[in-house]
């Protein structure tokens, strides 16, 4: 069995050639539709992260215990690792497919957060510093939490608190607001896309199992 990877168009292939013949296995590429990426901006961090997510009631009474949920957190930069125009961090769940936040800083608004919030870092390590804290979350759950209070009014605000035993101490506030209906259009449509996309090279795979009687291994990218 010979495998080769070649692009055609904006789809890359997987050609498998096997004793009876040769199947063409599409590997998804569909990052190009992504609407994330619109703008020039590119992924750094995309993982899920256990959120404790709170709703805020119209007397401004926060829930006093949350929900805990897995947050997709996907963060994004637009320029260069050394020269950041601005970072975006964007907030989804598998359970519910509207359900998308995002945040966006650049140096004027991290300046007013840095100022309000009393920060000890430049905005060249901002997004080095959420994925830091965000990793804490995920390695320590007991010790670093991540607590999501929304509002009816679509803003929500994202603290990072860890847990000291004695007391918690809110390391950092990240302001949120619930994106618009057409950015929440294209973004369902766009993971429909993408999981019709991999449905096909699934069965793609299946055929070629059952026609060749070998195994072909797909690596999504």
């Amino acid at each position: 069995m010979a495998m080769s990877s070649s692009s055609i168009g904006s789809s890359r292939y997987v050609d498998v050639s096997g004793t009876d013949g040769e199947a063409h296995i599409p590997v998804s590429t569909t990052d190009e539709l992504d609407p994330s990426l619109a703008g020039g901006f590119r992924v750094i961090y995309d993982r899920e992260t256990p959120f404790e997510l709170r709703i805020q009631d119209a007397d401004n009474t926060p829930q006093q215990i949350g929900t805990l949920e897995a947050i997709k957190v996907k963060i994004l930069i637009l320029g260069s690792d050394t020269d950041i125009h601005v970072v975006r961090v964007e907030l989804s769940t598998e359970s519910d497919l509207f359900f998308l936040y995002t945040h966006t800083c650049d140096l004027e608004s991290f300046h007013a957060m840095q100022e309000q919030q009393k920060l000890m870092v430049d905005f060249a390590d901002y997004a080095n510093v959420l994925i830091r804290m965000l990793n804490n979350c995920i390695k320590e759950p007991h010790n670093h939490l991540a607590v999501y209070l929304m509002q009816a009014d679509g803003r929500a605000r994202l603290d990072f608190i860890q847990n000291m035993e004695y007391k918690f101490i809110e390391l950092l506030s990240v302001d949120f607001m619930r994106a618009s209906e057409d950015t929440i259009r294209q973004h369902i449509s766009f993971r429909y896309t993408s999981m019709k996309s991999r449905l096909q090279v699934l069965q793609t795979r299946l055929h070629v199992r059952s026609s060749h009687g070998f195994t072909v291994p797909v690596t999504y990218n």
